[in-house]
């Protein structure tokens, strides 16, 4: 089954998320880790957590972490060959010039500036057709 990871610390971005996904149909499997460390759990299927098979399409990545950040993890699956093809999109608050250039230059598909919400109409669309680009 085709999936999506979201690594992402903040509960109540977590379930917008999940929530869109079953509002909108989203046929891909939503994972989520808390952090960088329990993200690479899953990707490498590490201290007795079951591997994503196949891996994830696309990963959604928050920066600001506890214990492994979104830079750090970034790091870690450039890496590993296995891992390094995978579009990444950035979701954060930070609209920090450094936190984008640090992205970019570790390869990231996209930045996205959260909130990220369904609260109306515009925001649904936009929200929806960058999820669709996505997945594709």
């Amino acid at each position: 089954m085709r999936s999506v990871l979201l690594v992402e610390d903040d509960f109540f971005d977590t379930m917008t998320v999940k929530k869109s996904f079953e509002k909108f149909s989203v046929q891909h499997k939503l994972y989520t880790a808390f952090n960088g460390l329990e993200a690479l759990d899953l990707l490498l299927g590490q201290n007795g957590v079951e591997p994503i098979r196949p891996l994830p399409e696309v990963i959604l990545l928050d920066l600001n972490m506890p214990k492994m950040n979104g830079h750090e993890f970034l790091a870690e699956i450039r890496r590993n060959p296995d891992l390094a093809g995978i579009p990444v999109f950035i979701t954060t608050t930070s609209g920090m010039d450094v936190d984008r250039l640090n992205a970019q230059n570790l390869g990231v598909s996209g930045y996205i500036l959260k909130p990220i919400d369904f609260e109306t109409t515009t925001d649904m669309v936009d929200s929806m057709s960058l999820l669709e680009k996505l997945l594709k």
